[in-house]
């Protein structure tokens, strides 16, 4: 597998420019040796055979790291766009931001596990995000208990 990855200069631009872009805040970066970590784990093929294991490992460490003192949700999402642009899924990167956004939510609030991430992410590059089984599974995700 031929996989261009992002690094961590072009994360930063994304970040940047992702926080300007979409309502502000601040850019510093509190733990960059964290997300290089993560850049580099994606890498090994043994831990993260597939693109998709590698792009939910991304969406979820970005998501869940808090390397940047704001906007880390919005990065999960636009530094995964990232990857599957240089990665030749221009065909569903764009539908990818619009619905990864409340995924982004529920996976920073701990209610999206990173093996239910991997399946909708999975799903949303096969185009088959409309599974009823995946929707069930996402539902019972993210309802409230009680």
């Amino acid at each position: 597998m031929n996989v261009t990855y992002p690094t961590i200069e072009m994360i930063k631009e994304v970040h940047a420019k992702t926080v300007d872009l979409s309502g502000g805040g601040m850019i510093s970066i509190l733990d960059s040796g964290r997300l290089e970590s993560v850049l580099q784990h994606i890498q090994n093929d043994d831990n993260y055979p597939t693109f998709e294991e590698k792009l939910a490992h991304l969406f979820y460490c970005v998501c869940k790291f808090y390397c940047f003192s704001d906007g880390n949700k919005r990065l999960a999402i636009t530094a995964s766009a990232l990857m599957l642009l240089h990665n030749g899924y221009l065909y569903c990167s764009v539908s990818f931001i619009r619905e990864m956004e409340n995924v982004s939510y529920h996976v920073a609030a701990g209610n999206i596990s990173k093996e239910l991430l991997l399946e909708i992410i999975t799903a949303h590059l096969a185009q088959t995000s409309d599974d009823e089984e995946l929707k069930l599974k996402i539902l019972h995700a993210i309802a409230p208990l009680g």
